[in-house]
């Protein structure tokens, strides 16, 4: 099936046409392709999607980062960048994210476009050739990954994940999230535990593999200037005869809203400077566009810009925080406030960034605070498609949402939206939990 958009600006005039490519190529893989000729390069990724299931985490994270150093034909780190170097300085990159109740694992690789080869060569095929023997044909030892590129990348990811312990800001996001969706799959960790990657060998980590192969919903996603038919071919031969049972992507599973009761949570911790304090709301999510803009722009105008209310009245004005930002995971509907503040102020500024959600609640703000935040979405959206992992970024967040809407699609929804949809989205969100992180010696 293909599918055609064209952007328009907010005035109506057609600015430029965007085709958007999407075919299966084998049970439960797709192809898609989003071209757009004023790239040079061409980004070229796959994405593996299984349910967050815990004791599975950190076999499945560190997946994606073993097949990056090494194929059959390629067998070390040193002969793949050699090969990068030869694709005209092609670049290779692995990630796991996080999408709601779903474990993401990331292959990326970006080259430039064919128009731009010495020799003619089709870059396209080139990249999808060469991330095809990366994802199916990995360089193996007995039978399983290699035992010194398994260590290698075991001490990465017990790195990442004491770095996000490190960085008190991202630790207390964690942890205020951990304890509001505790016994839910949402509280999952997206790498796992440090004692969970200390047990990983490579016939575990080889056994995580074969798995994902099998059930793992596989997205193959081309943005760029260059020509998706070559690429399309490549991984539908490469998938050709193979078997899957894939586990379908089900967000509703993200979205049941629990009933909501008030937690109020405080942790102390050695080492602390600058206490952290993190709200968060649960709201019902909907699949209408309208009133997904309504709610991004209600997320934005409370805490999403240096002229949002929180910026401008609680950091500013009173001077209770270092920082107090607002954003809003659309696929569950949870809304988190975080600020950075002294341990004695958390009391006051919670009760300062509730009064300011109040006022949005209550219809109490200027327009000119909407037309603003309009202006800003306006910057932003159009900073989306000029670049090609944040295109990726977004495509791949809507087909995981079954919605094909580009960026300027949701644009032009935001620039409709009017004080009595910020209102009522706004009024959806209930406090929940309250998370506190405070220096050890406060508590004494």
């Amino acid at each position: 099936m293909v599918f055609e958009y064209y952007i328009f600006d907010i005035e109506g005039d057609e600015t430029m046409a965007v085709p958007f490519h999407r075919v299966k190529i084998a049970e439960g893989v797709s192809f898609t392709a989003v071209q757009d000729s004023k790239f040079k390069h061409n980004r070229l990724s796959v994405s593996m999607i299984l349910p967050l299931e815990e004791g599975k985490l950190a076999e499945r994270a560190i997946v994606p980062y073993i097949l990056r150093q090494g194929t059959r034909k390629y067998p070390d780190v040193t002969k793949i960048n050699e090969r990068l170097s030869d694709l005209y300085g092609a670049s290779l990159e692995a990630s796991v994210e996080k999408f709601g109740a779903y474990q993401l694992l990331n292959i990326g690789m970006v080259g430039i476009d064919s128009r731009f080869a010495f020799e003619g060569e089709d870059m396209v095929r080139e990249l999808a050739s060469q991330l095809a023997d990366i994802l199916l044909d990995p360089y193996l030892e007995n039978g399983a990954f290699s035992v010194k590129e398994t260590e290698l990348e075991k001490e990465y990811l017990k790195d990442t994940i004491e770095a996000e312990i490190n960085d008190k800001r991202s630790y207390a996001i964690m942890r205020c999230k951990s304890a509001m969706c505790d016994g839910e799959k949402l509280a999952l960790s997206k790498l796992g535990t440090i004692e969970e990657v200390e047990a990983i060998t490579p016939q575990s980590a080889y056994k995580a593999y074969l798995e994902l192969l099998d059930t793992a919903q596989i997205e193959f996603i081309l943005c760029g200037s260059g020509d998706p038919e070559t690429a399309c071919e490549e991984f539908r031969s490469r998938f050709s005869g193979v078997e899957r049972h894939p586990v379908a992507v089900d967000l509703e599973i993200c979205r049941k809203l629990p009933t909501v009761k008030e937690k109020d949570i405080t942790e102390t911790m050695a080492g602390v400077t600058q206490g952290k304090l993190v709200l968060a709301f649960r709201s019902e999510t909907t699949d209408d566009p309208a009133e997904q803009a309504a709610a991004r722009m209600a997320i934005v105008m409370l805490g999403g810009t240096g002229t949002s209310l929180l910026h401008v009245n609680v950091r500013e004005k009173l001077s209770l925080c270092y920082y107090c930002m607002a954003r809003m995971d659309s696929v569950t509907g949870i809304m988190l406030i975080d600020s950075g503040v002294e341990a004695e102020n958390c009391d006051k500024t919670k009760a300062a960034c509730l009064e300011q959600l109040q006022k949005l609640q209550n219809n109490d703000f200027e327009d000119k605070l909407l037309s603003e935040t309009k202006l800003f979405m306006k910057t932003a959206f159009s900073a989306t498609s000029d670049s090609l992992g944040a295109l990726e970024t977004w495509y791949l967040t809507k087909i995981l949402c079954d919605s094909m809407e580009t960026p300027m699609d949701t644009l032009a929804y935001c620039q409709a939206v009017t004080r009595e949809e910020v209102v009522a989205a706004a009024q959806k969100l209930k406090l929940d939990t309250v998370y506190r992180l405070i220096p050890e010696k406060e508590a004494e």
